[in-house]
C-alpha cells in the first residue's frame, strides 16, 4: 500500500497539485487523501469505499485507475492471506469451546412459546384506552343532561 500511496503522492507533487486542491476537485477530504498517500488503510472502515477513493484519485491524477486498483487488490490479498495457521487453529478451538459451553436451542418460530412483545407496554396502552372510553362516556352523558335534567329531544330550548 505504501508503494501505491507514494506513486499517487509523487504524481500529485509532479503535477503541482496540493492536497486541498485535489480534495476540493474530488469532493474528498484532504485528510483522506493524505491517509491514502501514507498507506494508512487502518483509518478506513470500508475497503470498498477506500478502493473507490483510490480509483477516483488515480483517474484524477491521470494514472491508469484499473492498474492501481488491481495493485491494491493484490496488496489486500497478500495482506489478508498472511494470517498464520496457528492463529486460525487457536481461534477455531476457542470457538469450538465456546459453542460446547453454550446450550443451543433450536426452535421453530411457529412453535416458540415466548411472547414477542412485552406485556408492560400493553398495560400502558390498555390504561389509555380505558381513560379515553371513560372520557367519551362522560362527555356523551354531559351532552344529554342540561341543568341536571335529562333531555329527551334532540334540541332543547328554554
Amino acid at each position: 500500500m505504501n508503494e501505491i500511496g507514494s506513486l499517487l503522492k509523487s504524481t500529485r507533487e509532479i503535477t503541482g497539485i496540493s492536497l486541498e486542491e485535489a480534495g476540493q476537485d474530488l469532493e474528498i477530504k484532504p485528510v483522506i487523501l493524505d491517509n491514502i498517500e501514507n498507506g494508512n488503510i487502518g483509518c478506513f472502515k470500508d475497503i470498498y469505499v477506500l478502493k473507490d477513493y483510490i480509483r477516483d484519485y488515480a483517474k484524477y491524477l491521470g494514472l491508469d485507475p484499473n492498474k492501481i486498483v488491481n495493485d491494491f487488490n493484490e496488496y489486500l490479498f497478500e495482506y489478508t492471506s498472511k494470517i498464520p495457521v496457528k492463529e486460525i487453529e487457536e481461534k477455531m478451538e476457542d470457538l469450538q469451546k465456546f459453542e460446547e459451553t453454550q446450550e443451543i436451542k433450536i426452535q421453530s418460530p411457529y412453535t416458540d412459546n415466548k411472547r414477542k412483545y412485552k406485556s408492560k407496554s400493553y398495560i400502558f396502552l390498555y390504561i389509555i384506552v380505558i381513560v379515553l372510553v371513560a372520557l367519551a362516556i362522560f362527555w356523551s352523558v354531559k351532552q344529554i343532561t342540561i341543568d341536571n335534567r335529562v333531555t329527551t329531544m334532540i334540541s332543547w330550548t328554554r
